[in-house]
Protein backbone atom coordinates (compact mmCIF):
# COMPACT_ATOMS: atom_id res chain seq x y z
CA UNK A 1 0.00 0.00 0.00
CA UNK A 2 1.55 3.44 -0.58
CA UNK A 3 -0.25 6.84 -0.35
CA UNK A 4 -0.99 9.77 -2.77
CA UNK A 5 -1.60 13.24 -2.52
CA UNK A 6 -5.08 14.51 -3.24
CA UNK A 7 -5.47 17.27 -5.47
CA UNK A 8 -8.88 18.60 -3.61
CA UNK A 9 -9.05 18.76 0.13
CA UNK A 10 -11.81 20.63 2.29
CA UNK A 11 -11.15 20.86 5.49
CA UNK A 12 -8.01 22.75 6.10
CA UNK A 13 -8.68 26.19 7.26
CA UNK A 14 -6.19 28.84 5.41
CA UNK A 15 -4.51 31.60 7.27
CA UNK A 16 -6.04 34.84 5.59
CA UNK A 17 -2.00 35.78 5.18
CA UNK A 18 -1.50 32.67 3.40
CA UNK A 19 -1.09 33.08 -0.22
CA UNK A 20 -2.82 30.59 -2.74
CA UNK A 21 0.14 28.76 -3.38
CA UNK A 22 1.53 28.11 0.12
CA UNK A 23 -1.93 26.99 0.57
CA UNK A 24 -2.34 24.55 -1.97
CA UNK A 25 1.33 23.15 -1.19
CA UNK A 26 -0.11 22.82 2.73
CA UNK A 27 -3.37 20.99 1.34
CA UNK A 28 -1.81 18.37 -0.75
CA UNK A 29 1.07 17.66 1.83
CA UNK A 30 -1.82 16.63 4.89
CA UNK A 31 -4.68 14.83 2.83
CA UNK A 32 -3.20 11.47 1.59
CA UNK A 33 -5.00 8.81 -1.26
CA UNK A 34 -4.58 5.04 0.01
CA UNK A 35 -4.08 2.83 -2.78
CA UNK A 36 -4.23 -0.71 -2.21
CA UNK A 37 -3.45 -3.77 -4.56
CA UNK A 38 -6.81 -5.12 -5.32
CA UNK A 39 -8.33 -1.83 -5.17
CA UNK A 40 -10.65 -1.08 -7.92
CA UNK A 41 -12.16 1.74 -9.47
CA UNK A 42 -13.31 3.05 -12.72
CA UNK A 43 -11.28 4.06 -15.27
CA UNK A 44 -10.97 5.88 -18.61
CA UNK A 45 -8.05 4.82 -21.02
CA UNK A 46 -6.76 8.28 -22.53
CA UNK A 47 -3.68 6.84 -24.82
CA UNK A 48 -1.86 3.55 -25.08
CA UNK A 49 1.83 3.47 -24.37
CA UNK A 50 4.92 2.20 -25.97
CA UNK A 51 4.51 -1.25 -24.48
CA UNK A 52 0.83 -1.46 -25.99
CA UNK A 53 -0.71 -1.25 -22.69
CA UNK A 54 -3.73 1.48 -22.22
CA UNK A 55 -3.16 4.48 -20.17
CA UNK A 56 -5.63 6.51 -17.78
CA UNK A 57 -5.58 8.29 -14.57
CA UNK A 58 -6.65 8.07 -11.25
CA UNK A 59 -6.41 10.66 -8.88
CA UNK A 60 -3.57 12.26 -11.39
CA UNK A 61 -1.42 9.15 -10.89
CA UNK A 62 -0.73 7.31 -14.63
CA UNK A 63 -2.62 3.82 -14.51
CA UNK A 64 -1.05 1.21 -16.84
CA UNK A 65 -3.61 -1.40 -18.17
CA UNK A 66 -2.35 -4.29 -20.08
CA UNK A 67 -5.25 -5.01 -22.70
CA UNK A 68 -7.21 -1.80 -22.59
CA UNK A 69 -7.49 0.15 -25.68
CA UNK A 70 -8.01 4.10 -26.33
CA UNK A 71 -11.16 5.70 -25.00
CA UNK A 72 -12.31 2.45 -23.52
CA UNK A 73 -13.78 3.10 -20.15
CA UNK A 74 -13.08 0.07 -17.93
CA UNK A 75 -13.32 -1.00 -13.93
CA UNK A 76 -9.81 -2.15 -13.27
CA UNK A 77 -8.22 -3.63 -10.43
CA UNK A 78 -4.78 -2.20 -9.13
CA UNK A 79 -2.08 -5.44 -9.24
CA UNK A 80 1.03 -3.21 -8.45
CA UNK A 81 1.89 0.13 -6.48
CA UNK A 82 4.73 2.55 -7.42
CA UNK A 83 5.79 5.74 -6.31
CA UNK A 84 4.77 7.56 -9.23
CA UNK A 85 2.23 5.37 -11.00
CA UNK A 86 -0.12 2.12 -10.56
CA UNK A 87 -0.33 -0.85 -12.84
CA UNK A 88 -3.23 -2.66 -12.97
CA UNK A 89 -5.76 -5.36 -14.47
CA UNK A 90 -9.54 -5.00 -16.95
CA UNK A 91 -11.55 -6.19 -14.05
CA UNK A 92 -14.74 -5.45 -16.03
CA UNK A 93 -15.04 -3.24 -19.68
CA UNK A 94 -17.97 -0.80 -19.60
CA UNK A 95 -17.58 0.80 -22.85
CA UNK A 96 -15.45 -1.17 -25.76
CA UNK A 97 -12.87 0.42 -28.43
CA UNK A 98 -14.92 -0.49 -31.76
CA UNK A 99 -11.50 -1.39 -32.67
CA UNK A 100 -11.53 -4.36 -30.39
CA UNK A 101 -10.96 -7.67 -31.77
CA UNK A 102 -10.95 -11.77 -30.11
CA UNK A 103 -7.37 -12.08 -29.78
CA UNK A 104 -7.11 -16.06 -31.73
CA UNK A 105 -4.80 -17.36 -29.02
CA UNK A 106 -6.56 -17.76 -25.64
CA UNK A 107 -3.10 -17.50 -23.81
CA UNK A 108 -2.27 -13.69 -25.61
CA UNK A 109 -3.02 -11.87 -22.13
CA UNK A 110 -0.56 -14.19 -20.61
CA UNK A 111 2.81 -14.28 -21.83
CA UNK A 112 5.23 -11.37 -24.08
CA UNK A 113 4.68 -11.29 -27.94
CA UNK A 114 1.07 -10.89 -28.25
CA UNK A 115 0.02 -7.82 -26.32
CA UNK A 116 -1.66 -6.42 -29.37
CA UNK A 117 -3.40 -8.92 -30.80
CA UNK A 118 -7.14 -7.81 -29.36
CA UNK A 119 -6.76 -4.90 -31.59
CA UNK A 120 -7.59 -4.74 -34.98
CA UNK A 121 -4.53 -4.41 -37.33
CA UNK A 122 -5.25 -1.14 -39.03
CA UNK A 123 -5.35 0.00 -35.43
CA UNK A 124 -2.06 -1.58 -34.82
CA UNK A 125 -0.63 0.25 -38.01
CA UNK A 126 -1.36 3.58 -36.53
CA UNK A 127 -0.32 2.55 -33.22
CA UNK A 128 3.19 1.90 -34.26
CA UNK A 129 3.67 5.13 -35.96
CA UNK A 130 2.64 7.23 -32.77
CA UNK A 131 5.25 5.04 -30.94
CA UNK A 132 7.69 6.99 -32.94
CA UNK A 133 6.53 9.87 -32.12
CA UNK A 134 5.69 9.67 -28.38
CA UNK A 135 9.22 8.60 -28.89
CA UNK A 136 10.58 11.52 -30.51
CA UNK A 137 7.99 14.32 -28.30
CA UNK A 138 10.16 12.26 -25.16
CA UNK A 139 13.24 12.79 -25.84
CA UNK A 140 12.67 16.04 -28.18
CA UNK A 141 15.76 15.73 -30.83
CA UNK A 142 16.51 18.97 -33.20
CA UNK A 143 13.71 19.73 -35.59
CA UNK A 144 11.28 16.83 -34.30
CA UNK A 145 8.45 18.37 -34.96
CA UNK A 146 8.69 18.50 -38.26
CA UNK A 147 9.81 15.08 -39.57
CA UNK A 148 8.31 13.33 -41.83
CA UNK A 149 6.37 10.29 -40.02
CA UNK A 150 5.14 8.39 -42.79
CA UNK A 151 2.51 5.51 -42.16
CA UNK A 152 3.45 2.19 -40.97
CA UNK A 153 3.75 -0.54 -43.91
CA UNK A 154 2.49 -3.70 -42.70
CA UNK A 155 1.35 -7.31 -43.90
CA UNK A 156 -1.45 -8.29 -45.96
CA UNK A 157 -2.10 -11.26 -43.16
CA UNK A 158 -0.39 -10.44 -40.25
CA UNK A 159 -0.41 -14.03 -39.03
CA UNK A 160 1.90 -17.32 -39.49
CA UNK A 161 4.78 -14.99 -40.03
CA UNK A 162 7.64 -15.98 -37.34
CA UNK A 163 10.54 -17.87 -38.87
CA UNK A 164 11.49 -18.94 -35.56
CA UNK A 165 10.53 -20.25 -32.14
CA UNK A 166 12.79 -19.99 -29.01
CA UNK A 167 10.81 -21.79 -26.33
CA UNK A 168 12.06 -22.83 -22.81
CA UNK A 169 11.17 -26.63 -22.03
CA UNK A 170 10.37 -27.68 -18.54
CA UNK A 171 8.21 -30.01 -16.61
CA UNK A 172 5.08 -29.18 -15.05
CA UNK A 173 4.07 -30.86 -11.57
CA UNK A 174 2.43 -33.82 -13.40
CA UNK A 175 5.78 -34.43 -14.65
CA UNK A 176 5.15 -33.84 -18.15
CA UNK A 177 7.15 -31.90 -20.48
CA UNK A 178 5.98 -28.44 -21.55
CA UNK A 179 7.46 -26.22 -23.94
CA UNK A 180 6.34 -22.10 -24.27
CA UNK A 181 7.14 -19.03 -22.80
CA UNK A 182 6.96 -17.29 -19.45
CA UNK A 183 4.20 -15.60 -18.02
CA UNK A 184 4.31 -11.70 -17.68
CA UNK A 185 6.97 -10.43 -14.80
CA UNK A 186 7.69 -14.24 -13.59
CA UNK A 187 9.64 -17.46 -14.70
CA UNK A 188 6.10 -19.34 -14.72
CA UNK A 189 6.46 -21.23 -18.13
CA UNK A 190 3.14 -20.92 -20.33
CA UNK A 191 3.15 -23.94 -22.52
CA UNK A 192 1.83 -23.31 -26.27
CA UNK A 193 0.62 -26.07 -27.85
CA UNK A 194 -0.35 -23.61 -31.08
CA UNK A 195 0.65 -20.09 -32.11
CA UNK A 196 -1.23 -18.44 -34.46
CA UNK A 197 1.98 -15.70 -35.36
CA UNK A 198 4.55 -18.87 -36.04
CA UNK A 199 4.84 -20.13 -39.23
CA UNK A 200 2.97 -23.67 -38.99
CA UNK A 201 6.37 -25.83 -39.45
CA UNK A 202 8.13 -24.35 -36.71
CA UNK A 203 5.03 -25.72 -34.42
CA UNK A 204 4.84 -28.64 -35.94
CA UNK A 205 8.67 -29.81 -35.06
CA UNK A 206 8.37 -27.76 -31.70
CA UNK A 207 5.74 -30.21 -30.77
CA UNK A 208 7.08 -33.13 -32.03
CA UNK A 209 10.07 -32.95 -30.21
CA UNK A 210 8.36 -32.15 -26.52
CA UNK A 211 6.79 -35.33 -27.06
CA UNK A 212 10.01 -37.04 -28.07
CA UNK A 213 11.85 -35.81 -25.21
CA UNK A 214 8.75 -36.95 -23.30
CA UNK A 215 8.60 -40.41 -24.53
CA UNK A 216 12.52 -40.28 -23.88
CA UNK A 217 12.52 -39.34 -20.32
CA UNK A 218 14.80 -36.89 -21.34
CA UNK A 219 16.30 -35.37 -18.48
CA UNK A 220 14.76 -31.69 -18.40
CA UNK A 221 16.20 -28.48 -16.55
CA UNK A 222 14.52 -27.68 -13.22
CA UNK A 223 15.03 -23.78 -12.32
CA UNK A 224 14.65 -24.71 -8.89
CA UNK A 225 17.35 -27.24 -8.58
CA UNK A 226 19.52 -26.21 -11.12
CA UNK A 227 19.58 -29.75 -12.30
CA UNK A 228 18.94 -31.63 -15.72
CA UNK A 229 19.74 -30.47 -19.14
CA UNK A 230 17.54 -29.56 -21.70
CA UNK A 231 16.90 -25.99 -21.26
CA UNK A 232 15.60 -24.30 -24.43
CA UNK A 233 14.51 -25.42 -27.84
CA UNK A 234 15.06 -23.61 -30.87
CA UNK A 235 13.46 -23.99 -34.42
CA UNK A 236 14.38 -21.68 -37.39
CA UNK A 237 12.83 -22.34 -40.76
CA UNK A 238 13.81 -21.13 -43.80
CA UNK A 239 10.90 -19.61 -46.34
CA UNK A 240 11.96 -19.68 -49.26
CA UNK A 241 13.86 -23.25 -49.54
CA UNK A 242 11.83 -24.97 -46.75
CA UNK A 243 15.02 -25.48 -44.06
CA UNK A 244 14.32 -25.99 -41.07
CA UNK A 245 17.21 -26.36 -38.36
CA UNK A 246 16.33 -27.70 -34.40
CA UNK A 247 18.79 -26.31 -31.62
CA UNK A 248 19.15 -28.11 -28.27
CA UNK A 249 20.26 -25.44 -25.55
CA UNK A 250 21.61 -27.07 -22.91
CA UNK A 251 22.97 -26.98 -18.86
CA UNK A 252 25.72 -29.48 -19.90
CA UNK A 253 27.29 -31.09 -23.16
CA UNK A 254 25.55 -34.56 -22.15
CA UNK A 255 22.54 -35.33 -23.89
CA UNK A 256 21.55 -38.26 -22.59
CA UNK A 257 19.50 -40.88 -25.43
CA UNK A 258 21.20 -39.15 -28.22
CA UNK A 259 21.20 -41.75 -30.85
CA UNK A 260 17.65 -42.63 -30.49
CA UNK A 261 16.35 -38.73 -30.46
CA UNK A 262 18.53 -38.13 -34.10
CA UNK A 263 17.23 -41.33 -34.70
CA UNK A 264 13.26 -40.12 -34.50
CA UNK A 265 13.79 -37.15 -35.48
CA UNK A 266 15.43 -38.28 -39.13
CA UNK A 267 12.66 -40.78 -39.21
CA UNK A 268 9.60 -38.35 -37.86
CA UNK A 269 10.68 -35.05 -38.95
CA UNK A 270 12.34 -35.63 -42.50
CA UNK A 271 11.51 -31.02 -43.08
CA UNK A 272 14.67 -30.87 -40.19
CA UNK A 273 18.05 -30.39 -42.14
CA UNK A 274 19.75 -29.20 -39.52
CA UNK A 275 19.63 -30.35 -35.93
CA UNK A 276 22.58 -28.72 -33.57
CA UNK A 277 23.74 -28.49 -29.86
CA UNK A 278 24.38 -25.16 -28.08
CA UNK A 279 26.09 -25.36 -24.60
CA UNK A 280 24.71 -22.72 -21.70
CA UNK A 281 25.79 -24.20 -18.57
CA UNK A 282 24.30 -22.77 -15.15
CA UNK A 283 21.65 -20.25 -14.12
CA UNK A 284 22.28 -17.43 -16.63
CA UNK A 285 19.69 -14.67 -18.01
CA UNK A 286 21.49 -15.23 -21.51
CA UNK A 287 19.39 -17.86 -23.39
CA UNK A 288 22.61 -18.97 -25.73
CA UNK A 289 26.29 -19.93 -24.51
CA UNK A 290 29.12 -19.79 -26.43
CA UNK A 291 29.72 -23.57 -27.42
CA UNK A 292 27.88 -24.72 -30.26
CA UNK A 293 27.91 -28.23 -31.66
CA UNK A 294 26.99 -30.28 -34.88
CA UNK A 295 24.27 -32.98 -34.13
CA UNK A 296 23.22 -34.21 -37.48
CA UNK A 297 22.52 -32.91 -41.37
CA UNK A 298 23.92 -29.85 -42.56
CA UNK A 299 25.68 -27.52 -39.88
CA UNK A 300 23.44 -24.44 -41.29
CA UNK A 301 20.30 -23.70 -43.20
CA UNK A 302 19.86 -21.43 -46.45
CA UNK A 303 17.58 -18.65 -46.75
CA UNK A 304 17.01 -16.55 -49.45
CA UNK A 305 15.95 -12.69 -49.14
CA UNK A 306 15.52 -10.93 -52.94
CA UNK A 307 18.22 -12.45 -55.47
CA UNK A 308 20.07 -13.10 -52.88
CA UNK A 309 20.92 -16.53 -50.65
CA UNK A 310 22.27 -16.36 -46.86
CA UNK A 311 23.44 -19.23 -44.89
CA UNK A 312 22.33 -19.37 -41.41
CA UNK A 313 24.10 -21.14 -38.32
CA UNK A 314 22.66 -22.00 -35.09
CA UNK A 315 23.01 -17.88 -33.85
CA UNK A 316 23.04 -16.23 -36.20
CA UNK A 317 21.02 -12.93 -36.29
CA UNK A 318 18.08 -12.53 -38.54
CA UNK A 319 14.67 -10.82 -38.37
CA UNK A 320 11.91 -13.11 -37.56
CA UNK A 321 9.69 -12.24 -40.24
CA UNK A 322 10.96 -13.15 -44.09
CA UNK A 323 8.01 -11.05 -45.64
CA UNK A 324 8.36 -7.73 -44.09
CA UNK A 325 12.73 -7.79 -43.58
CA UNK A 326 12.52 -7.77 -47.67
CA UNK A 327 10.43 -4.73 -47.27
CA UNK A 328 12.71 -3.81 -44.50
CA UNK A 329 15.83 -3.72 -46.14
CA UNK A 330 14.30 -2.50 -49.60
CA UNK A 331 13.04 0.39 -47.50
CA UNK A 332 16.97 0.83 -46.18
CA UNK A 333 18.69 0.50 -49.57
CA UNK A 334 16.17 3.39 -50.83
CA UNK A 335 17.16 5.67 -47.72
CA UNK A 336 20.61 5.32 -48.68
CA UNK A 337 20.13 6.09 -52.00
CA UNK A 338 24.09 5.07 -52.99
CA UNK A 339 25.82 6.03 -55.92
CA UNK A 340 27.51 3.73 -58.06
CA UNK A 341 31.48 4.50 -56.75
CA UNK A 342 30.37 4.72 -53.07
CA UNK A 343 31.55 2.99 -50.26
CA UNK A 344 29.86 2.26 -47.45
CA UNK A 345 29.69 0.42 -44.00
CA UNK A 346 27.43 -2.37 -42.49
CA UNK A 347 27.54 -1.86 -39.05
CA UNK A 348 25.56 -4.75 -36.97
CA UNK A 349 25.71 -6.52 -40.08
CA UNK A 350 24.65 -9.97 -38.70
CA UNK A 351 25.13 -12.09 -41.63
CA UNK A 352 25.37 -9.17 -44.17
CA UNK A 353 21.67 -9.16 -45.25
CA UNK A 354 22.12 -5.07 -45.83
CA UNK A 355 25.30 -4.98 -46.67
CA UNK A 356 25.14 -7.53 -49.27
CA UNK A 357 22.10 -6.21 -50.99
CA UNK A 358 23.67 -3.19 -51.35
CA UNK A 359 27.21 -4.83 -53.03
CA UNK A 360 26.08 -4.58 -56.74
CA UNK A 361 25.65 -0.89 -56.43
CA UNK A 362 28.81 0.13 -54.05
CA UNK A 363 32.42 0.52 -54.77
CA UNK A 364 33.28 -1.62 -51.51
CA UNK A 365 31.38 -2.87 -48.13
CA UNK A 366 33.02 -3.22 -45.31
CA UNK A 367 30.94 -4.78 -42.30
CA UNK A 368 31.15 -5.90 -38.51
CA UNK A 369 29.43 -8.43 -36.06
CA UNK A 370 30.55 -9.03 -32.57
CA UNK A 371 29.35 -13.22 -33.15
CA UNK A 372 31.72 -15.03 -34.79
CA UNK A 373 29.64 -17.39 -36.34
CA UNK A 374 27.78 -14.38 -38.14
CA UNK A 375 30.58 -13.30 -39.80
CA UNK A 376 32.05 -16.70 -41.11
CA UNK A 377 28.29 -16.66 -42.44
CA UNK A 378 28.20 -13.22 -43.74
CA UNK A 379 31.61 -13.54 -45.90
CA UNK A 380 30.72 -16.87 -47.09
CA UNK A 381 27.34 -15.11 -48.06
CA UNK A 382 29.31 -13.04 -49.97
CA UNK A 383 31.55 -15.75 -51.28
CA UNK A 384 28.07 -17.54 -52.44
CA UNK A 385 26.41 -14.85 -54.28
CA UNK A 386 29.53 -14.25 -56.50
CA UNK A 387 30.45 -10.60 -54.31
CA UNK A 388 34.14 -9.65 -54.25
CA UNK A 389 33.79 -6.33 -53.25
CA UNK A 390 32.37 -6.91 -49.78
CA UNK A 391 34.17 -8.15 -46.28
CA UNK A 392 33.30 -8.47 -42.79
CA UNK A 393 35.09 -8.62 -39.76
CA UNK A 394 34.89 -9.54 -35.80
CA UNK A 395 34.75 -6.38 -33.43
CA UNK A 396 32.35 -3.63 -32.80
CA UNK A 397 31.65 -0.62 -34.89
CA UNK A 398 32.82 1.52 -32.27
CA UNK A 399 36.99 -0.20 -32.86
CA UNK A 400 36.46 -1.26 -36.31
CA UNK A 401 35.35 1.82 -37.84
CA UNK A 402 37.94 4.38 -36.35
CA UNK A 403 40.84 1.51 -37.41
CA UNK A 404 39.92 1.66 -40.82
CA UNK A 405 39.82 5.34 -41.15
CA UNK A 406 42.92 5.45 -39.54
CA UNK A 407 44.36 3.26 -42.35
CA UNK A 408 42.43 5.42 -44.80
CA UNK A 409 39.23 4.09 -45.50
CA UNK A 410 36.64 6.95 -45.21
CA UNK A 411 32.88 5.63 -46.03
CA UNK A 412 30.69 7.90 -48.03
CA UNK A 413 27.89 6.04 -46.07
CA UNK A 414 27.01 4.28 -43.21
CA UNK A 415 23.64 1.75 -42.33
CA UNK A 416 23.00 1.17 -38.79
CA UNK A 417 20.99 -2.00 -37.83
CA UNK A 418 21.62 -1.72 -33.87
CA UNK A 419 20.20 -4.00 -31.08
CA UNK A 420 17.20 -2.63 -29.16
CA UNK A 421 19.85 -0.38 -26.75
CA UNK A 422 20.52 1.32 -29.71
CA UNK A 423 23.82 2.58 -30.33
CA UNK A 424 27.13 2.80 -28.70
CA UNK A 425 28.23 6.19 -27.51
CA UNK A 426 31.71 5.91 -28.87
CA UNK A 427 30.47 5.12 -32.42
CA UNK A 428 28.02 7.89 -32.65
CA UNK A 429 31.22 10.19 -31.36
CA UNK A 430 33.32 8.34 -34.56
CA UNK A 431 30.27 8.82 -37.05
CA UNK A 432 30.33 12.71 -36.38
CA UNK A 433 33.57 12.67 -36.74
CA UNK A 434 33.67 10.68 -40.24
CA UNK A 435 30.32 12.72 -41.23
CA UNK A 436 29.79 10.48 -44.08
CA UNK A 437 27.36 12.17 -46.76
CA UNK A 438 24.40 9.60 -45.88
CA UNK A 439 23.75 7.81 -43.05
CA UNK A 440 20.58 5.51 -42.36
CA UNK A 441 19.22 3.61 -39.19
CA UNK A 442 17.35 1.22 -38.79
CA UNK A 443 15.63 0.62 -35.65
CA UNK A 444 14.43 -1.94 -33.33
CA UNK A 445 13.21 0.28 -30.67
CA UNK A 446 12.05 3.72 -30.99
CA UNK A 447 13.21 5.08 -27.55
CA UNK A 448 16.93 4.33 -28.01
CA UNK A 449 16.56 5.52 -31.88
CA UNK A 450 14.65 9.19 -30.55
CA UNK A 451 17.87 9.46 -28.09
CA UNK A 452 20.64 8.95 -30.65
CA UNK A 453 18.94 11.47 -32.95
CA UNK A 454 19.42 14.23 -30.16
CA UNK A 455 22.80 13.42 -30.74
CA UNK A 456 23.17 12.77 -34.24
CA UNK A 457 20.83 15.78 -35.29
CA UNK A 458 24.17 17.79 -34.24
CA UNK A 459 25.57 17.25 -37.49
CA UNK A 460 22.86 15.48 -39.84
CA UNK A 461 18.95 16.29 -41.02
CA UNK A 462 15.65 13.47 -40.39
CA UNK A 463 14.90 13.31 -44.14
CA UNK A 464 12.08 10.76 -42.89
CA UNK A 465 10.94 7.96 -40.63
CA UNK A 466 9.51 4.86 -42.20
CA UNK A 467 7.74 3.03 -39.58
CA UNK A 468 7.76 -1.23 -40.65
CA UNK A 469 5.79 -3.81 -39.11
CA UNK A 470 7.96 -6.36 -38.48
CA UNK A 471 6.08 -8.46 -35.49
CA UNK A 472 2.46 -8.13 -35.94
CA UNK A 473 -0.06 -8.17 -32.64
CA UNK A 474 3.04 -7.10 -30.79
CA UNK A 475 4.03 -3.54 -29.52
CA UNK A 476 7.71 -3.89 -31.40
CA UNK A 477 7.74 -1.32 -34.23
CA UNK A 478 11.37 -1.37 -36.78
CA UNK A 479 11.80 2.19 -38.25
CA UNK A 480 13.71 3.21 -40.99
CA UNK A 481 15.11 6.79 -40.66
CA UNK A 482 17.02 8.64 -44.12
CA UNK A 483 19.75 11.26 -42.47
CA UNK A 484 21.41 13.68 -44.80
CA UNK A 485 24.61 15.74 -43.60
CA UNK A 486 24.32 19.41 -42.83
CA UNK A 487 26.43 21.28 -45.07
Amino acid sequence: MANYESKNHRGYHRDRNQRPHQDQRRSRQTKRVQVEVGQRFPLTIKRMGINGEGIGYYKRMAVFVPGALTNEEAVVEVTSVATRYLRAKVHRIRKTSPHRVEPRDSYADQVGGFELEHLDYPAQLAFKRDVVAQALERYQPEGFHSYDLRPTLGMKDPYGYRNKAQFQVRRNAEGQVEAGLYAERSHDLIDLPTCSVQMPVTMTVMRAVVAMLQDLDMPIYDEEQKSGIVKTLVVRAAAHTDDVQLVFITNSPKLPHKRELLERIANELPQVTSVMQNINPGETSLVWGNDTRHLAGAEAITEKLGDLTFKLSARAFLQLNPAQTEVLYDEAKKALDLQPGQTVVDAYAGIGTIGLSLADVAAEVRGMEIIPEAVDDANANAAANGITNAHYEVGTAEDLLPKWVMAGFRPDAIVVDPPRTGLDATLIETILAIRPSKLVYVSCNPSTLAKDLVDLTADYRVEYIQSVDMMPQTARCEAVVKLTRRQ
